[in-house]
């Protein structure tokens, strides 16, 4: 690893740039590695760890130690021609292919790689950005867990009523999958902790506020309504569910919402965010015409994942759109990373490039501690603790680290769903491995 503040290298040049080490960018980085890709490459990326965001939650509740979800990155990359830079890009030149570091390093490249992900979205509401609790990477959860614990805490230690309900309600904003994996956890997990501290249960509320009419409205998920409407209600402190609740600010102690044409004010120390996301402000800053952006800002590219006006530039994750509307989803995220390794590496051997081929295996969901639901393949509803063991089985088969003590229970799960039980198809395709 280089430090970027290391100013002694003001100026160096790669074949290869990756910027961005979501799941686009480390994947992409990985698959060279694996491959003996033997031009230069450089990752950056302002984080020492990568994030495997769907077992974000497992951190959260402490059913899996930060290293397994959270491994770094220096670790990971340990072949010699890829060298990652704990930095922050804040400046894309397209035309001269450079790049800048806000520690004043300079790069230059032949081929760019954007992984940059997305950032989250305020809309303006007064209060939100300054008075909430984000959820995107490990010092978030690490954070909310700290946060949450001094207020159960607080809780047993003062006999007002009314200060005592604030300290224990948690208001999460969204009602997208984020926001149900997140408020069904915390609905089992916090009550069984409040328990331990000595308190009641039974006092701990946790609400979910939405101004959509109907939870996962627009998403990848919608297959999994049911189950998840279903769930939120099981959970040890059943989750309040408040639909067309537009939030109008947050302060410290309480958040303010509109609904049915009503002013409401929810008293609390505790709000979650998840209710939306922005395209990266580095994104925003490339010198790309408008027409090959969309109404989000987000870059147009090609069926090889480029852009148009610069072909030299890979993109992937969120930041990229396609003719064909895919997911915001990590294994989008990640087969697009590998795909565009294997045209970089397609360059290098002067051989033509392949487009990218997304193969959607379904969808999964986490509703509670050792509870989840999965839509496979679209055809195959599953619920409960078999949806759960799926879950952590596919998840943990793409962490970029060897789990030992699950590989066997991983591998029997992913056979057992995805050989014998998958439609058929002329390849007979494995998840990845």
């Amino acid at each position: 690893m280089i430090n970027s503040n290391d100013n002694s290298r003001k100026s160096e040049h790669y074949t290869t740039a990756i910027v961005g080490a979501g799941f686009t960018g480390l994947f992409t980085a990985l698959h060279l590695c694996h491959h003996n890709y033997s031009r230069p490459t450089v990752l950056i990326d302002p984080k020492e760890r990568f994030v495997f965001k769907p077992l974000l939650y497992e951190v959260l509740s402490g059913e899996m130690e930060v290293d397994q979800v959270l491994p770094r990155y220096e670790e990971l990359l340990d072949c010699g021609n890829i060298t990652y830079i704990q930095g922050s890009v804040e400046e894309i030149d397209l035309q001269k292919r450079q790049l800048k570091l806000s520690s004043g390093l300079g790069y230059s490249y032949e081929n760019l790689v954007l992984g940059l992900g997305s950032v989250a979205s305020y809309f303006g509401i007064e209060g939100a950005k300054e008075n909430t609790l984000a959820f995107r990477d490990g010092e978030d959860a690490i954070a909310l867990r700290n946060h949450l614990r001094q207020r159960l805490q607080l809780a047993t230690q003062t006999e007002d009523e009314m200060i005592r309900n604030q300290l224990l309600t948690v208001a999460v904003v969204g009602a997208g999958p984020s926001g149900i994996e997140i408020t069904s956890t915390l609905a089992d997990w916090l009550p069984e902790w409040y328990r331990q501290l000595g308190g009641n249960p039974s006092e701990v509320r946790v609400i979910i506020l939405d101004m959509v009419s109907e939870i996962l409205t627009g998403d990848i998920n919608v297959h999994l309504r049911e189950k998840a409407q279903a769930a939120l209600k099981q959970r040890v402190v059943p989750v309040e569910v408040q639909l067309e609740a537009k939030v109008s600010r947050v302060s410290p102690q309480y958040v303010e919402y509109q609904q049915n044409n009503q002013p409401q004010k929810l008293a609390t120390e505790t709000v979650i965010w998840t209710a939306g996301n922005a395209v990266h402000p580095l994104s925003k800053t490339l010198q790309i015409s408008s027409e090959q952006r969309d109404k989000q800002s987000r870059l147009r590219v090609t069926p090889t994942l480029q852009l148009r006006e610069f072909p030299e530039v890979f993109v992937g994750g969120d930041s990229a759109v396609l003719d064909e509307a895919l997911p915001p989803t990590a294994q989008v995220a990640y087969q697009q990373g590998i795909a565009i390794a294997n045209n970089l590496m397609a360059l290098a051997a002067n051989e033509p490039l392949e487009p990218s081929q997304i193969k959607l295996r379904g969808t999964l969901l986490k509703l509670g501690l050792e509870v989840a639901a999965a839509n496979l393949f679209e055809r195959f509803l599953i619920a409960g603790q078999p949806a759960h063991l799926i879950r952590q089985g596919t998840y943990l088969e793409l962490l970029p680290t060897p789990i030992h003590n699950f590989k066997a229970t991983v591998d029997w799960i992913m056979d057992e769903i995805f050989n014998d039980h998958a439609p058929p198809s002329p390849s007979k395709q494995k998840v990845s491995r």
